[in-house]
């Protein structure tokens, strides 16, 4: 007895797995999600971007891609054109993330109850 509860002492619980805080510091942003996933598909140009997650501002979404592009997630391209446009793709690290991701989306399809419909709440959302 004494043996488990040295397995479990307060010290024991209050140490948190480094690895995983700093992939929730990334990866727990809103809207770090979807666009990892999109570019998990391609390279995407900046605005087919943008127009593949609804409700992102020009200015969050170009924060979100430098904060991966700082963690080695991202690369940023430029095309000369004309037009200049500029591209966005996973690095090989980014590209390393999607076996994690698929088992992720698989769990939250097991036991994550589906948000109800807008406007359906009752206010009690």
């Amino acid at each position: 007895m004494a043996e488990r509860n040295a397995e479990h002492s307060e010290d024991a619980c209050r140490k948190v797995d480094v690895g995983i805080t700093r992939v929730f510091e990334l990866f727990g942003k809103r809207w770090t999600g979807p666009i990892v996933s999109v570019l998990m598909q391609r390279a995407v140009h900046f605005a087919e971007l943008r127009r593949a997650i609804p409700g992102i501002s020009e200015r969050m979404l170009s924060d979100r891609l430098t904060e991966l592009a700082a963690a080695g997630l991202v690369v940023r391209e430029v095309d000369d054109g004309p037009p200049l446009r500029v591209a966005y793709r996973l690095t090989e690290a980014g590209q390393a993330m999607e076996p994690a991701l698929k088992e992720l989306r698989m769990w939250s399809e097991s036991y994550l109850r589906e948000p109800p419909p807008e406007g359906r709440c009752g206010g009690n959302c």
